[in-house]
């Protein structure tokens, strides 16, 4: 494997990320990404595998080519190299007419590339991607708000009730809070803030991208109001959910 220390190094450098934080991404030890930079040992294939799907490289391209001084061809090639190399987060925003679109190209680069895209520079380097939702399952997020997410490359870094944009052969694209199982490993609940509508859950092999929320964007003056009557029934549904999801969770 005489490239791929070589280009793991240079990928690291690229997104700004310290060795700690690169480590911690690729789910190894400082010292042993250390290593493998250094070229004293050789990485495994699942530490590379993890390197492809964050920046979109082949096994071949990481073991064989020298990406530092491999010259961007195509157009794609130097969007990609452009987008890696940004200290600024460039986002792809998914509007909600594209969503039936993205369900079906979202592994697609031409169709990703295609997508309107803006960037927030509180946001630190990672791939990160808006998604435009409706209805009023999230209330108090009004209907309409952009969430913006950071990509999950694994279903075992969920934390467990934190929002996130889950996307799914069976749901299509939305906007949960996300529980995971105790008892099974193959099933996520998908929980609404609104507590009008009943938790359900998703079967992890369905699930086609996680992307966890960062950002809400919204419209000013936008504002859900309720009254003291329609509060209490809220809260008391509410309470009746989470003792119900206790008991099935425990």
């Amino acid at each position: 494997m005489p490239q791929a220390g070589k280009n793991l190094k240079y990928l690291r450098k690229l997104r700004g990320w310290t060795q700690e934080e690169f480590a911690n991404k690729l789910k190894i030890k400082r010292s042993l990404l250390g290593a493998y930079e250094e070229e004293r040992a050789e990485p495994r294939i699942e530490v590379l595998e993890i390197v492809g799907n964050i920046f979109k490289f082949s096994l071949d391209e990481l073991l064989l080519k020298d990406l530092a001084n491999q010259k961007a061809g195509t157009y794609l090639d130097k969007r990609r190299m452009l987008k890696m190399g940004s200290t600024v987060a460039e986002i792809q925003f998914v509007p909600v007419k594209a969503a039936a679109g993205y369900l079906a190209g979202f592994a697609d680069p031409d169709f990703i590339d295609e997508l309107n895209t803006f960037t927030l520079p509180m946001l630190s380097a990672g791939e990160y991607r808006a998604f435009e939702i409706v209805g009023d399952s999230m209330l108090p997020t009004p209907s309409g708000s952009v969430i913006v997410g950071e990509r999950v490359e694994a279903l075992d870094e969920i934390k467990t009730s934190n929002t996130y944009i889950v996307i799914s052969r069976s749901e299509g694209i939305v906007y949960k809070r996300v529980l995971k199982s105790n008892r099974s490993k193959n099933k996520i609940t998908l929980v609404s803030d609104n507590p009008q509508y009943e938790p359900y859950q998703v079967n992890t092999e369905d699930v086609l991208e996680l992307w966890q929320a960062q950002m809400i964007i919204s419209k000013a003056n936008v504002q859900q109001r309720w009254d003291v009557n329609s509060l209490a029934s809220l809260v008391n549904t509410l309470q009746d959910q989470v003792s119900t999801l206790k008991k099935k969770m425990n």
